[in-house]
């Protein structure tokens, strides 16, 4: 079985006679032959999952449409008021053809509702090329809280694990800044779910930026972060257990460093040394890592203080 079979059958039998565009199955009756729309009478899909399109990718899928022609059309469904067209799935062939001048292109009408477009939107990106892991993980969100699918319906229309979509939402919980590394491709899934067992959000965004300086291999960070766990845990317990000669610390320096080092996103320890004197601490990892919490500090970037 391809991956392209197992999807257009998860949907098929969430969406029942509807079918994947691109798929080997023939188009659904309800569909009727394409049509030849004007462009510019075509909008973007509302639920569209993918955000970035690479400018590469899509001058190559234009020299492929001008040499060979469009050989599979878009679908799309009437927008409200009916004066256009919203986009259900084709938005990379749309955006090549537009890239080559074309003013007009042949598209499938459908009746599709707001349910039936994101799954189709989701599934084409997941067949064709596969989305961002964020993309992904929002794109199922997005089905879950909008639309109230539950994992397994997910799961069946996409056809993936349950499991596996779990996973993917998930990685929504990661700090922003462990999100971004992901999103900028430095972090992979597997760092990602390593790091998702570190509660505190300050040594998990400091655990990432120490696993992208240190090319740390998954499993190298699935051992870091054990022993980061492990630590937390022997030192949660030692916390627990009350010493006589111990003298309490002022709840409010603790509250300041868990705000800044949420604020820089770091490790922050403050010493009150008494009579208004003290020092600050800030972790940093790395001359990217310094150059970022110096831009968080001061609102500036190094290099214009370096020149």
């Amino acid at each position: 079985m391809t991956g392209n079979d197992r999807l257009g059958r998860g949907l098929g039998a969430l969406l029942g006679d509807y079918t994947i565009e691109g798929s080997e199955r023939s188009p659904s009756a309800s569909a009727g032959p394409p049509s030849t729309l004007p462009v510019r009478a075509i909008v973007p899909n509302p639920f569209q999952p993918r955000k970035e399109f690479r400018p590469g990718e899509l001058d190559e899928l234009a020299a492929s449409i001008e040499a060979c022609g469009l050989l599979q059309p878009v679908l799309v469904r009437k927008a409200p008021g009916g004066r256009s067209y919203e986009l259900v799935a084709g938005e990379r062939r749309l955006r090549a053809v537009k890239q080559l001048g074309w003013t007009e292109l042949p598209a499938s009408i459908r009746e599709v509702d707001d349910d039936t477009l994101l799954v189709l939107a989701l599934v084409e990106n997941l067949q064709r090329e596969k989305l961002s892991p964020l993309e992904e993980a929002h794109g199922y969100e997005t089905l879950r809280n909008m639309f109230g699918f539950t994992q397994e319906k997910i799961a069946e229309a996409v056809g993936k694990k349950r499991s596996t979509v779990a996973n993917m939402l998930r990685l929504l919980n990661l700090p922003p800044s462990v999100r971004r590394l992901l999103e900028e491709g430095a972090l992979s899934t597997g760092h990602a779910r390593a790091i998702l067992t570190v509660r505190d959000p300050v040594r998990a965004a400091e655990i990432a930026r120490r696993a992208v300086a240190g090319s740390w291999s998954v499993r190298e960070t699935e051992e870091r972060v054990r022993a980061v766990v492990a630590q937390a845990e022997t030192a949660g317990k030692a916390l627990a257990r009350p010493k006589p000669d111990d003298t309490s610390r002022d709840p409010a320096v603790g509250a300041l460093e868990e705000a800044l080092g949420g604020h820089l996103e770091t490790r922050v320890a403050i010493r009150w040394r008494g009579k208004g004197r003290g020092a600050i601490r800030i972790d940093f990892h790395g001359a990217r890592d310094l150059e970022r919490v110096f831009a968080a500090l001061t609102g500036k970037e190094a290099e214009e203080v370096i020149g």
